[in-house]
């Protein structure tokens, strides 16, 4: 990120000013020229459900070098195949670019659709740069190119080309994998010798590899072939952390026998942060005070109740705009007058708050799930949120302001067991220290993991039914959700009885029917939510003999680990815990067959423990199971172990009760 050092090198590179060719790259077709056989293939030859695939993804990076100047060109050359109804998204393309002081700019744009036509012959639809491109702006720094390619039908061929040139030093991973099959994809990275470039494969799969050198240019080349598309796998925390895909950074730059390195430190970083003008400096804005906030705080003099005070005010006030990120693009001060911004201006105004009461905070860089880890060894931005980070005694807290669901004693849900960059301003004497590493006697920065296992998906499941002479049971459901069990059944349950029927009440045995949903304590984040479920059930039934299970409406009904094989981890969030209590009162004249015996299993590593008691008092049946998780991760390599557990412990949960009419 240096065009200014570049400039000045230009002269000293010029002599090395073209891409090389490479001579293991694969001959991609030129633009336009598609065989009918692309256009006449029924299905993918190794994923047949496929509904679309990628015929072909070339990437070629290179810098590109002229008098007193360097350029890099990032060139794109895409081909796609609809297959199936399902598939004809695939027509719509986003590009992203960093559009901020006109520092990327996308030329040399080309797309088209192609189909066969009633004769067979290919019939070309250009997509219309006039009508059909168009640039949305997603904030100030980023740019979106977006377009959907026209006449797209099952059997359709699209393609699409283009060059992003840049003064600054790209660095992104290559991804070989997709949501959809790809049957070829490469990437190209040619660059002058001055420059080191790192490139490090993160494949599981075969692929292609190979260096070449000549007297003033490097190429790197990696390809892979016929790789299957990415699918979701239950508890998978992030797909794109198990993709198929290249990661690379250039490094440094050769200036004679002097090496200037490329990549910064994490206090360099943090140092730049604290003195950028959309993020640190927001902190020392001044925001107007309010008086109903003030009038709230005269009266509390408890830090923790102060700060959740101060965290709920923002979280009523102000109204997130759907845009994440860190940055506060038009200011603090904007977004508090407005009362909307995005998750960076609210979350930097909840800090001015919480700075302004006195209690001790800090900003706190964090990626979501749903952006992936962080690489804790490689210091850049790779952070979609920034958080408050709050110190009250030898306790801590984390913050967000855009999170209606979740209360100030708990780490928000989608960044669980993952580490956040805490910040404060970097003294000159710690912006050369190469690890992020706390100050003496300060915790002014460092690395922060986000989890406390004193709380959980924690559920207290009561269960009462009455069955009658005809095998119908009537009952009633209580259960208490809390902690994360709460958060997020109470998000659902806000968006309407149906929908919570629909994600949390689907997965029960034939026969059974929800008559009615009521809930308690919705509104009230420090209580437990209640769901009360009113439901009627036919038995099944042989003979004299009628069955049932009491597990039931606790989310467990199901086993969502029945693959054999697998190729993520196992990722929960935050550890669980179930009590389950089902009391069934049976008819006159009917008794068990025979109770299921008391047990207690535990996983070797003593991680999942399940106990289950049953009796018998008079015509009442009673069961209680105790079921504890007590961690949230399973590596992948464990995967072979945790799912026969796991099997077993579904077997155990859901084996039937028998009764039958005595004789």
């Amino acid at each position: 990120m240096r065009p200014l050092l570049f400039a000045a090198l230009a002269v000293l590179l010029v002599v090395s000013s073209h891409a090389q060719k490479n001579k293991n790259k694969k001959a991609i077709p030129g633009f336009g020229k598609v065989e009918k056989s692309e256009l006449e293939l029924k299905e993918c030859e190794f994923d047949k459900n496929a509904e679309a695939m990628v015929l072909f993804d070339a990437c070629e990076v290179a810098c590109v070098v002229s008098l007193n100047s360097v350029e890099f060109e990032i060139v794109r050359h895409v081909r796609l195949k609809v297959l199936q109804e399902k598939g004809r998204d695939v027509g719509d393309i986003h590009i992203p670019y960093h559009s901020y002081g006109a520092t990327q700019s996308i030329r040399d744009f080309s797309a088209q659709t192609y189909n066969l036509d009633e004769n067979g012959a290919i019939k070309v639809t250009k997509v219309d740069r006039k009508s059909s491109l168009y640039e949305k702006k997603l904030n100030k720094y980023e740019t979106e190119l977006a377009f959907t390619f026209p006449d797209v039908k099952v059997g359709s061929v699209l393609e699409y080309k283009y060059k992003l040139t840049t003064p600054y030093i790209p660095s992104t991973n290559w991804y070989f994998q997709r949501s959809i099959p790809v049957r070829y994809s490469e990437l190209v990275l040619d660059f002058p010798v001055e420059i080191e470039v790192y490139s490090g494969p993160r494949c599981s799969l075969p692929f292609e590899s190979n260096s070449e050198s000549e007297a003033t240019r490097n190429v790197q080349f990696y390809a892979m072939k016929n790789i299957p598309a990415m699918r979701e796998e239950p508890a998978m925390l992030n797909a794109e952390d198990y993709m198929e895909r290249v990661e690379w950074r250039p490094i440094a730059v050769y200036v004679g026998d002097r090496r200037i390195p490329l990549t910064s430190t994490w206090p360099k970083l943090i140092k730049s942060m604290m003195e950028d003008e959309d993020f640190g400096l927001q902190l020392k804005k001044e925001i107007p005070r309010t008086a109903d906030l003030d009038a709230e705080l005269a009266k509390l003099t408890d830090p923790y109740e102060r700060m959740v005070t101060i965290h709920r005010y923002v979280k009523r006030n102000m109204a997130w705009n759907g845009f994440t990120g860190i940055w506060a693009l038009d200011g603090v001060k904007s977004a508090w007058k407005e009362k909307k911004g995005t998750t960076g201006e609210i979350n930097l105004i909840l800090l001015n708050l919480l700075k302004d009461a006195g209690i001790r905070c800090f900003p706190l860089l964090v990626s979501t799930h749903d952006n992936g880890l962080v690489n804790t060894a490689d210091p850049k931005l790779q952070f979609n949120k920034v958080l408050a980070w709050v110190e009250i005694g030898d306790q801590f807290y984390v913050l967000d302001g855009t999170d209606q669901q979740t209360p100030s004693h708990l780490i928000p849900e989608d960044v669980l067991l993952t580490e956040g960059l805490m910040l404060e301003k970097i003294s000159a004497t710690a912006v050369d220290q190469t690890f992020p590493v706390l100050e003496q006697g300060n915790s002014s920065w460092g690395w922060k993991t986000l989890w406390n296992d004193k709380y959980a998906y924690k559920h207290m499941i009561l269960i009462m039914g009455s069955i009658d002479a005809n095998g119908k049971m009537r009952g009633e459901a209580s259960i208490n959700s809390f902690d994360y069990g709460r958060i997020r059944r109470s998000a659902v349950a806000k968006q309407g009885t149906k929908d919570f029927i629909e994600t949390y009440l689907s997965d029960l045995p034939p026969g059974l029917t929800v008559d009615s949903v009521l809930f308690e304590n919705l509104d009230d984040e420090t209580k437990p939510l209640v769901q009360k479920v009113y439901f009627t059930q036919q038995l099944n039934s042989s003979g004299d003999y009628r069955y049932f299970s009491s597990n039931l409406f606790t989310g467990l009904e199901k086993n969502p680990f029945v693959a054999n094989e697998r190729f993520s981890d196992v990722f929960f969030g935050a550890n669980q815990y179930y009590l389950i209590t089902g009391s069934f009162d049976i008819p006159p004249g009917w008794a068990p067959e025979e109770l299921p015996q008391n047990t207690r299993m535990i996983m070797p590593d003593t991680s999942i423990s399940i106990r289950r008691a049953a009796q018998l008092e008079g015509s009442n049946i009673s069961v209680r199971y105790t079921l504890e998780f007590k961690k949230p991760f399973y590596p992948v390599g464990e995967y072979a172990d945790f799912r026969e557990f796991y099997k077993k412990l579904q077997n155990l949960l859901s084996e039937q009760f028998v009764i039958r009419k005595k004789p």
